[in-house]
């Protein structure tokens, strides 16, 4: 033979690409045992269970005064009341006066307008009657405005010194009750 080279397989002619005469090895199959890692996959399981927190429900805390049968004098001057009727609707009143409609962002600034005003600063009642048919959902927002017309109020009183020389404390006064009869026939007229 001369020239260029001799083909490689017994066949003549030129070689198959991708073919090498190298031995095909044989695949040797392996088996897996799975116990082990199922076995430590529980134990994770149960260590991140057990050490890790788990979230506390969602809940209004209160804590309610005893129920005492004693009726407190109260001046009407220190009495802001808000009302909830049986369809939602909100109504505010100082003292015996006639209830006046009232939305929802408005619980806040009329909180805090109320409790500094000097007359009364640091003495008024904040008292929320409910009927009983009122939304939850809607009591639990009227709350929510409230506490957060308390952190204004208590700064606002905070600037002032005691005799001690110390800031005022405030005295938060706050109730929650029923509407009365007297009060249901008041608020059907108030529109």
């Amino acid at each position: 033979m001369s020239g260029g080279g001799a083909a490689l397989g017994s066949g003549g002619g030129k070689a198959k690409r991708g073919s090498s005469k190298r031995k095909k090895t044989k695949r040797v199959g392996f088996s897996l045992d799975m116990t082990p890692l199922v076995d430590i996959t529980f134990l994770l399981l149960t260590f991140f269970m057990f050490t890790t927190t788990m979230a506390a429900p969602q809940a209004l805390d209160m804590t309610i005064p005893p129920e005492i049968d004693v009726e407190v004098e109260v001046r009407e001057s220190e009495l802001l009341s808000i009302f909830v009727r049986a369809d939602n609707k909100l109504f505010w009143a100082k003292g015996s006066e006639d209830p006046k409609p009232l939305t929802l962002k408005e619980v806040k600034a009329l909180s805090t307008k109320e409790n500094l005003d000097p007359a009364v600063k640091n003495k008024l009642i904040v008292a929320l009657k409910t009927s009983k048919d009122a939304s939850y959902g809607l009591i639990v927002q009227i709350l929510d405005q409230l506490n957060l017309a308390e952190g204004v109020i208590t700064t606002e009183i905070a600037k002032e010194l005691d005799a001690n020389g110390q800031p005022t404390a405030r005295q938060r006064r706050f109730t929650i009750a029923l509407l009365t009869d007297d009060e249901v026939t008041k608020l059907e007229g108030a529109q």
